[in-house]
């Protein structure tokens, strides 16, 4: 059995006494650089991404990231680590590599670099209460070390010790305490053997606590309980074995993820998927068209992969990894050419939107198909969700969705009290020169309606935006921001001037370091997809945070 407990105090703070760091190597990304690629490897020391510009993708043995601007992502020597990263700006990215020795107190000559099971104390993402800080020591640290001076390539090992103390300090504070990390280490202990038995006295155990302090701790973490959770993910993974498809039985696929009572299998494959697997397992072969790109998030949320999708997306890439889509027709952006796409593909249904489907071309993708184009300004994001699921006869599965998501907001509304209280919030975009305060049918529709924050005063929450200049930033009176900034070039130099002027400086959230970035997307997307993956992110952001 693993000794948690132990484990923890292996690595609490404390032991950074007995290490010493040696920076072997950092490279720096700019935006001269079309993408930047690291191929699927055991890596044989400790690396740090800093994502100071662009986007991307990292997994760390199987589990994928989305790179996100602003965070740190620490890996251990012995993982198994795939990344990719593009269109930077010149701030890009940073990649390091470096030991860790670990001293046995007798002397310098007994430190021995740590290959496998690091004492290393942190692991994964970091979220960094300045990420402009860490950025400015990545670059001072790439010039102290191109120097021909010894005095400047030391004093830039100093200032890598600089930035793993800022680091860790940040680590430290999100991490809160040890029941944190035990818990953290049992949710992944949960994904990583949800083939085998699983009670709650084994995970209590695992975690060395007693099972009912375990039980409230979880539920208080997670927003369910650890059985729940479980049955939720062994639910997940079938339904990925039935998307994927072939010839896999229900028996088979119920045994693989750790069911061995059809019944009950196909009883809580219903209660937490809204429909039979038999009905899931025939739905996944249906060939279903989202014609504009609104409709992958409305498909994805009805546990539909759209058999044909627009080429265009900016989050393609993601949806391939996450989803398993690299099946999925990539849609042109002609019409014509993409209309008869449609018609060779011989789909059983295609969704759209109406007020970007002429008329004429919606009668003659209805002689191709059945096709539904949701009345998109008549309606909010869940009435867009209800009228596809309506059309496309899964009325009980969008109810199943929906429940949940009500649940994980109350949830996230809940730990966000902790951390927000009665703090104003302001979400900004940044728009080629423009400025736009997000309200309605936008990810203010999450925080303003689900999460119930207080938006900033002035907001008018019955327009989707509204245009501003800097100098009517001030009076919003915002506690808090959150800034979207576009990739284009026109965005990215709106958003550098915007920062270094003094109206920028003298907002409130600003002096106090309350600001928080998104990249445009998916965040800039109404849908219920994106909707929901913006709570697990408001955890990430603020959870814990002041």
């Amino acid at each position: 059995m693993f000794d948690i407990e132990k484990n923890i105090k292996n690595t609490e703070y404390t032991s950074l006494e007995s290490m010493s760091f040696k920076l072997r190597e950092i490279e720096h990304i700019p935006n001269q650089m079309n993408e930047w690629e690291l191929r699927l490897q055991f890596i044989e020391s400790h690396m740090i991404l800093v994502v100071a510009s662009g986007k991307g993708w990292l997994t760390i043995d199987g589990q994928f990231t989305e790179l996100r601007q602003g965070i740190v992502y620490v890996c251990l020597p012995g993982q198994l680590v795939a990344a990719a990263a593009h269109s930077f700006d010149e701030r890009g990215i940073y990649h390091m590599r470096f030991d860790v020795m670990e001293d046995d107190g007798s002397s310098v000559h007994s430190m021995q670099i740590i290959k496998r099971s690091s004492p290393f104390p942190v692991n994964g993402e970091v979220i960094v209460t300045s990420p402009v800080s860490v950025n400015a020591l990545c670059d001072t640290i790439c010039h102290c070390l191109q120097d021909e001076d010894r005095l400047n390539r030391f004093r830039g090992q100093i200032h890598f010790h600089e930035m793993l103390h800022t680091i860790l300090q940040d680590a430290l504070h999100v991490q809160g305490n040890d029941s944190e990390t035990v818990l953290e280490y049992v949710r992944v202990y949960i994904e990583q053997h949800y083939q085998q038995e699983l009670t709650i006295n084994h995970l209590a155990k695992v975690a060395g606590i007693s099972t009912r302090h375990f039980m409230r701790l979880f539920k208080k973490r997670y927003g369910c309980g650890a059985i729940d959770y479980l049955a939720a993910f062994r639910i997940k993974q079938a339904q990925q074995l039935m998307r994927i498809g072939g010839q896999n039985r229900l028996r088979d696929i119920a045994r693989h993820v750790g069911y061995h009572d059809d019944i009950y299998f196909r009883r809580k494959f219903k209660q937490i998927s809204g429909m039979p697997p038999a009905a899931f397992m025939k739905n996944t072969r249906q060939k279903i068209v989202a014609y504009n790109a609104s409709n992958i998030g409305q498909l994805i949320a009805l546990q539909i992969n759209p058999s044909a999708a627009p080429a265009d997306h900016p989050w393609t890439d993601y949806y391939n990894r996450k989803y398993h889509m690299n099946a999925v027709l990539p849609l042109s952006s002609n019409e014509l050419i993409k209309r008869e796409e449609i018609r060779l593909a011989d789909p059983d249904f295609i969704i759209g939107v109406d007020l970007l489907v002429p008329a004429e071309e919606q009668a003659m993708l209805r002689e191709i198909a059945p096709a539904y184009f949701v009345p998109w300004m008549k309606n909010d994001w869940r009435i867009h969700l209800r009228l596809v699921a309506q059309f496309l006869d899964k009325t009980a599965a969008v109810e199943a969705w929906l429940e949940n998501y009500d649940r994980k907001a109350l949830f996230v509304r809940e730990q966000m009290k902790i951390t927000f209280k009665d703090n104003s919030l302001l979400i900004l975009r940044i728009t080629r020169d423009q400025l736009h305060v997000l309200g309605s049918r936008s990810l203010g529709t999450v925080f303003y309606d689900d999460l119930q924050v207080v938006p900033a005063r002035g907001v008018d929450r019955l327009k989707p935006d509204q245009q501003v200049t800097p100098d009517q930033l001030a009076d919003f009176d915002a506690d808090r921001l959150l800034l979207i900034v576009d990739d284009d070039a026109l965005s990215q130099a709106s958003w550098r001037t915007l920062m270094n002027a003094d109206q920028w400086r003298g907002l409130k959230a600003v002096r106090n370091s309350r600001v928080d970035f998104l990249p445009s997307y998916p965040w800039v997307e109404y849908t219920a997809f994106i909707h929901e993956l913006m709570l697990d992110e408001a955890l990430k952001i603020w959870r814990d945070r002041t």
